[in-house]
């Protein structure tokens, strides 16, 4: 009996109460926090396999990415300016949008006819849209299949497979549709910069006032655009003076900045004016960088030989997409003979796309003073040992001018976006040298649309006569005040020693 006793009062090992239960329940929290590990290393997997995709943006071919975050939002990386943040939506995934390389075909279609740059700014908000509904469904189907997977690998049980493959479904849809419920489409307007976009704001100024100008300011450019042709119908017929067969036609042109509207006027002033050949002193680009290199594809499309010189905004990389095209010639430090003439011209020594102009070489550092007129001396050395006379000298500042007075009779700049015409100070002994410097062919790009009128946009069309020698020049000016104007001045130079040129009624078109 007492051995029966002890056997009752003596506790069985592994029969505990509730034992079995903690067990299971042990195995079924490590099960949860398997599927839980799984799932999260599929998404993460998924998301690094198929989370990004190329696609086109307007002229752009850009690549759309998905990533894990913190507070969402987008990033549109534009290289090798930098970057824009826009806080566009709230969740745990970020938007980075990457802008490649400029499509040819479609960029030169923009600049032929720039009413599509206002379709191309409505078409590139769908572009976006739709690529990154397609990523979205992209990285959702294999992050979900890519959780299925490494489920099936981990367990024999169906359940803890399907477990992953829903919670997988559940959270990367649920990040991405929290992402699309919390679209802030204002953010566009409140952009954060990095980079050298970081003097974005300061150079483009007021972007919603530049948007609500361009469209209207472009529309009435294709019509003043289309006057000029007429304007050359009556400036021909004026008395004063009537070009000889002999005469060799200039066509000065300078800091277009961007402005594909400046490209169509151009075409039309070599056509309706007969031009012989194109002289730019600079500034064709805003940043020097590489996607705004195929904004020198216009080029070949005049069929006139371009000559060209690097303005504080144009890179080697602008100089050299310059001299790829055909007729294109770029100068810096050199001579060249065009259609009879003998032209020298030097770049501008600096390179400073985050500067705005300095009028007059007005706010110049000691440094920089010293740099221009360094290459004027340059230049002024090149054509004075020059073979050939030199007709015509080019530099981009017209701070570069001085060391030129008595090398050449003409030195033509721009820079200012300011035209002017005056004359050097004369050396004993030389021909005196006229300065011609040139207003912004482009309207100075998108900052010309700053003020309460748009920078007009300027060119000049130069007569030599047969000794290559300056006789008159046509100031053209399309824009200006009211945005509607025409304007064609023409200005006779008899004799370089009695004083300044004679200028001739304006005569508008409206």
């Amino acid at each position: 009996m007492d051995g029966q006793a002890d056997e009752e009062c003596t506790p069985r090992v592994g029969r505990t109460p509730g034992a079995g239960a903690v067990r299971r329940r042990l195995r079924w929290v490590l099960r949860v926090l398997g599927v839980l590990v799984v799932s999260l290393t599929g998404i993460v997997v998924g998301v690094l396999l198929a989370g990004h995709t190329e696609t086109d943006i307007g002229p752009f071919r850009a690549e759309l990415s998905i990533t894990p975050a913190t507070h969402g939002g987008t990033t549109v990386a534009i290289p090798p300016l930098g970057a824009l943040l826009l806080d566009s939506h709230s969740g745990p995934t970020h938007l980075t949008v990457r802008l490649g390389a400029l499509d040819q075909r479609r960029t030169e279609a923009l600049i032929d006819n720039p009413a599509g740059l206002a379709q191309a700014s409505q078409s590139a908000v769908s572009d976006v849209r739709a690529g990154v509904l397609r990523l979205g469904l992209r990285t959702v189907g294999v992050a979900v299949l890519t959780a299925l997977l490494l489920a099936a690998l981990a367990f024999r049980d169906s359940r803890p497979v399907a477990w992953s493959g829903g919670l997988a479904l559940l959270i990367t849809a649920g990040s991405l549709g929290w992402a699309a419920l919390t679209v802030r489409p204002q953010s566009i307007e409140e952009p954060r910069y990095e980079g050298l976009l970081v003097n974005a704001p300061a150079i483009v100024g007021d972007a919603r006032k530049i948007a609500t100008d361009f469209g209207k300011y472009s529309e009435q450019l294709q019509r003043l655009v289309g006057n000029v042709g007429k304007l050359y119908t009556t400036v021909s017929a004026l008395p004063v003076y009537e070009p000889t067969p002999g005469t060799t036609r200039v066509l000065h042109v300078s800091d277009m900045h961007l402005n594909p509207t400046g490209w169509q006027l151009i075409r039309t002033v070599v056509e309706q004016f007969n031009i012989d050949v194109v002289i730019d002193t600079g500034d064709m680009t805003d940043w020097g960088s590489e996607p705004e290199a195929s904004f020198t594809s216009s080029i070949g499309l005049l069929k006139k030989p371009y000559v060209f010189i690097r303005g504080n905004h144009d890179s080697p990389a602008t100089a050299a997409a310059v001299a790829r095209q055909q007729n294109a010639i770029v100068l810096d430090n050199q001579v060249t003979s065009v259609a009879g003439l003998t032209i020298a011209g030097i770049g501008d020594p600096r390179f400073t796309p985050d500067k705005s102009t300095s009028p007059n070489g007005s706010g110049l550092t000691r440094e920089g003073a010293d740099q221009l007129i360094g290459a004027g001396d340059r230049l002024a050395t090149t054509a004075r040992g020059s073979a050939v006379p030199v007709n015509i000298a080019l530099v981009h500042d017209p701070s570069s001018a001085g060391p030129l007075s008595g090398a050449c009779p003409l030195v033509l700049s721009g820079h200012t976006h300011n035209r002017q015409v005056s004359k050097l100070p004369e050396v004993p002994g030389k021909t005196p040298t006229l300065l011609m410097t040139q207003g912004s062919t482009g309207g100075a790009g998108l900052r010309g649309l700053e003020g309460e009128q748009p920078t007009p946009l300027s060119m000049t069309v130069l007569y030599f006569d047969q000794q290559k020698l300056l006789q008159a020049y046509d100031d053209i000016t399309v824009g200006g005040t009211g945005q509607s104007q025409v304007n064609l001045e023409r200005h006779l130079v008899r004799d370089p020693k009695a004083g300044a040129p004679a200028p001739v009624t304006p005569t508008p078109t409206r």
